[in-house]
């Protein structure tokens, strides 16, 4: 089965051919450290890790790198305005250094939450200011660059190609409201490769260079650090759709310019998640962080599988009954695992109840017993993921493989040889989605003891044939978060929520 994947660059669905099978070479743009990641961020993350998941389930070794913004991220796209960094430091009281290491912790917690794999390479931008010198000198050699006031820029009229990956001309961005121009700029498209220091106060985060004491701009970091970690051109770049009428299409403006190749093959996008209709953003001011579903009581990972609820190219709103409800469907994930594994463990009358459930005229008959027979659920996932990350299709094979095997184990058709077959295919699942269900559905659970008394007692209502009185111990044992379940192999207890 060939992955395809939508690529920003030829504006169409394309089989994905690696440059040196089986590595796959890919670059996502990471955080600026000046502040929280907002669960918009994450979004964008989230979909290049499912990328990465992905791709290692289709049988490819992905080296990944992920860079880390700890300078030159001005307030503006249009290198104005001041250095996000410097701006925190200076309202938080704080050195640079303490902000970035700060949020830089505060954004690897809360990747480990949401089960994000930890990239091969995570360099920072402050640790490959020579690198980024050299560039600019390259460029400068081959006649791109030019110096004014302010700092060195690229002049865009010089390279021919400019504006292929966001379809936009030269001509059609002019200097206006919204579009301020350094003095001595030559086109609004032109962009910083290197800024000076201001001349009035001394900048926490200042390098010397050739032109002069500054700062890179923001753009050639990821220049810089793609090519030194994966060579150029690598594979796949990813970043989210705010990225690609500036910061991308910079990006491949002066990395060919320097070297006359390709700087990535395929560029995927994701879009914005949205509040009320309208871009999740720090500006804004209308975001949440990770830390405030949790305090309102839900799981990182049912953000997780929120997120995967829609495609990546679409836009998606967020709300808090969306999140409820993603949060119902993981806790039923959990339990639906947790019931495959016990019954997978069960060793009591095994083999005679086997060949009983095995007489059933059942539909179902044996069916379960031969590992071809997974083979529809194995296809139906495996092609949502063939085809562009479709994430709801993939869920929804998902949720129809636990609806027919949650049927059969209600009614007490599965014995524990097919339900150990049926988690191994759910686990092969999970290397995808990374909702860490092993680990949840395999996680010991200490019933309480009033809980587990009050099972004793329903069991031995049933066997009197007292219905009513166990269908009140039932709820009962509801109220206090747990459920029962009566099998022939005796009732087991089960955590209706997640811990």
């Amino acid at each position: 089965m060939k992955l395809k994947l939508f690529n920003t660059l030829t504006r169409k669905k394309e089989v994905f051919q690696p440059i040196k099978p089986p590595q796959v070479t890919m670059y996502s743009c990471g955080p600026t450290v000046y502040n929280y990641a907002h669960i918009g961020n994450w979004r964008s993350f989230l979909i290049a890790d499912f990328l990465h998941r992905t791709l290692e389930y289709f049988g490819y070794q992905v080296k990944n790198v992920m860079n880390i913004t700890d300078v030159g991220h001005l307030t503006s796209d249009e290198d104005t305005g001041e250095d996000k960094i410097e701006k925190t430091a200076r309202s938080e009281q704080k050195t640079a250094k303490e902000i970035t290491e700060f949020y830089l912790q505060a954004f690897l917690k809360d990747g480990r939450l949401l089960n994000i794999l930890s990239p091969t390479v995570l360099p920072r931008a402050t640790e490959h200011i020579p690198e980024m010198i050299n560039l600019i000198k390259i460029l400068e050699k081959k006649g791109y660059a030019y110096l004014i006031e302010d700092g060195v820029y690229f002049d865009t009229s010089k390279f021919s190609a400019y504006g292929k990956l966001s379809g936009q001309k030269l001509s059609d961005k002019k200097p206006g409201a919204r579009v301020k121009m350094a003095k001595g700029k030559k086109h609004p498209t032109d962009f910083a490769l290197w800024k000076f220091s201001p001349i009035d106060k001394k900048r926490q985060q200042e390098w010397d260079s050739p032109w002069g004491k500054g700062f890179p701009g923001w753009h050639i970091e990821c220049s810089v650090l793609s090519t030194k970690y994966l060579g150029q051109p690598f594979d796949i770049h990813t970043g989210g759709v705010d990225h690609i009428s500036v910061h991308h299409e910079n990006e491949i403006t002066q990395s060919e310019a320097a070297y006359g190749v390709p700087l990535a093959h395929y560029w995927i996008h994701v879009e914005f998640l949205q509040m009320q209709e309208e871009k999740m953003a720090k500006s804004a001011h209308n975001f949440y962080i990770l830390e405030d579903l949790k305090d309102k009581g839900y799981h990182p990972l049912a953000f997780r599988l929120l997120i995967f609820s829609a495609h990546y190219q679409s836009k998606q709103n967020f709300s808090w009954p969306a999140l409820e409800q993603s949060q119902h469907g993981l806790e039923k994930i959990y339990h639906f695992a947790r019931r495959l594994l016990i019954l997978s463990r069960e060793e009591k009358d095994i083999l005679s109840q086997e060949k009983d459930l095995l007489k059933t005229e059942n539909p179902w008959e044996i069916i379960l017993d031969d590992q071809k027979k997974f083979a529809s659920y194995q296809k139906n996932f495996q092609e949502a993921l063939a085809d562009n990350l479709n994430t709801p299709r993939a869920l929804a094979s998902l949720f129809d493989f636990m609806k027919d095997l949650d049927k059969l184990m209600d009614q007490q058709k599965l014995v524990p040889r097919q339900a150990e077959k049926a988690y191994q295919l759910l686990s092969q699942f999970d290397k995808v989605l990374g909702l860490e269900i092993h680990g949840k559905a395999s996680q010991k659970i200490k019933i309480p003891t009033v809980v587990q008394q009050l099972v004793e007692e329903r069991e031995s209502k049933r066997q009197e044939k007292e219905w009513k009185e166990a269908d009140r111990l039932r709820e009962r044992i509801k109220i206090l978060g747990y459920q029962v379940e009566d099998t022939v192999y005796g009732p087991r207890i089960f955590p209706l929520h997640l811990d």
